[in-house]
């Protein structure tokens, strides 16, 4: 019923935003006595703030139309090179045919299934795309799959990362934001398992619940003193008309988005009474970038009751991973079977979400994976989403990411003979100390 009530509300405020948008647009007109007066410059920030809170976001735009590589501005096209109805694996594709051949490594982002859109991510593929062939699944809204396409669980997701590394081809490098580290470590195992010759060449799991036990956080404790049968009844709804994927049993955007703003709601209520300061004053940057920010914040997608409830369960209430009991398509998920693949580990200081510790338990599991082959870095004052996106990510975190990935090229040759003298030069040492 939570997803009929909020539908309802919506229908219910759309003639008042009408209204105010009128009222908005009427105190936009130049020639308006009163546009510029105290009472007018408050009406608008009033009118404004007001449709930024009500209105519904879809998804956002990409907008990466180029990237810088070498010293020369070259154009970028996304290409949708694998398609299901649950995502898609969209290439970043650069032109570079004005700046010669490149050797730069395929990696492979996996964004996370967790009520944002993969745009989300929009500045940690734009720190990758200048020296990457990068790729990202961009995962759909589950409202907007009809029923008739069938279910979509945790096993589900971890056959998508299987799939479409096979596609990108072998000497991949994986990148797991968040909760895709549980999937994507498993994928690998069992690729590992199985003798698959496109295993990855390195995957990196940042900010990643591999196992809750250790610091465990709030979102951590609400996962494991509630029953499974309560998320069910709870916050599981299905998906109401007209949306495509009507009848569907879904965990709503909307209300997984009221869990990530009642963690800081202070913090969001400030920002929006300074958005309504700003607004008066007109301090046009800061409310460009208040609206840039809650644009990506406040776009949400549905996801499948099933693939949520089984990530309850399954990494949050029974820890599987770490215990040794996962299981994936009736076959153990045996981390230790990881031996080809190098591992890096990220965590952020002062994150809320995945607690200190929680992503490093990945190097106990991979024995596997020989001590050479393993990193692990802890980025000092940032919380969950500074681990991939802001200026300590540009700056520290993508860097090292970046001589992990090239490391591991060197050592496995993936880099013709010829190149590897020009680019020596823009190969250091890790500065980051190993596990």
């Amino acid at each position: 019923m939570h997803y009929y009530a909020y539908e309802f509300a919506h229908t219910v405020l759309a003639p008042l935003r009408i209204g105010v948008h009128g009222m908005r647009t009427m105190l936009d007109w130049p020639f308006n006595p009163i546009a510029k007066t105290p009472f007018g410059r408050h009406l608008a920030a009033a009118c404004e703030v007001f449709e930024n809170v009500t209105r519904r976001y879809g998804k956002p735009e990409w907008s990466l139309k180029s990237a810088r590589v070498g010293n020369v501005e070259v154009p970028v096209r996304e290409h949708v090179i694998a398609a299901t109805p649950f995502c898609n694996l969209v290439h970043f594709e650069r032109d570079t045919s004005k700046c010669g051949a490149r050797y730069d490594p395929k990696v492979l982002i996996v964004a996370p299934l967790s009520g944002h859109y993969a745009t989300l991510l929009r500045g940690t593929v734009k720190a990758m795309l200048p020296e990457h062939e990068t790729y990202i699944t961009d995962w759909a809204d589950a409202r907007d799959i009809p029923l008739a396409m069938g279910r979509f669980d945790l096993d589900d997701f971890i056959d998508h990362v299987i799939d479409f590394i096979r596609v990108i081809g072998p000497d991949t490098h994986v990148i797991a934001v968040c909760q895709p580290a549980v999937p994507v470590l498993a994928a690998v195992a069992h690729m590992a398992n199985t003798d698959c010759p496109c295993q990855p060449a390195s995957m990196t799991l940042m900010g990643g619940p591999i196992d809750t036990r250790r610091n465990p956080t709030g979102v951590n404790r609400l996962a494991e003193t509630r029953s499974l049968n309560w998320f069910e009844h709870n916050v599981v709804s299905t998906v109401p008309l007209p949306h495509a994927g009507f009848l569907r049993p879904v965990y709503p955007g909307f209300m997984q988005l009221t869990g990530f703003m009642t963690m800081n709601l202070e913090r969001h209520m400030n920002a929006h009474v300074d958005l309504f300061n700003n607004l008066v004053r007109g301090d046009c940057d800061s409310v460009k970038s208040h609206q840039d920010f809650y644009e990506e914040y406040l776009a949400v997608m549905d996801l499948t009751a099933e693939f949520y409830l089984q990530t309850i369960k399954t990494v949050f209430q029974d820890h599987a991973l770490p215990k040794g009991t996962m299981m994936h398509r009736g076959t153990r998920v045996d981390c230790s079977e990881i031996g080809d693949t190098a591992l890096m580990t990220v965590e952020g200081e002062r994150d809320d979400v995945c607690g200190l510790g929680q992503t490093q338990a990945a190097h106990d599991l991979c024995t596997g994976i020989p001590e050479h082959m393993k990193v692990h870095y802890v980025q000092e004052g940032v919380g969950h989403y500074g681990v991939f996106n802001g200026t300590r990510w540009r700056t520290e975190i993508q860097p090292r990411i970046r001589e992990f990935i090239r490391t591991i090229e060197y050592s496995r040759g993936a880099i013709p003979t010829d190149r590897r003298t020009a680019r020596r030069s823009h190969h250091v040492e890790l500065a980051v100390s190993p596990v």
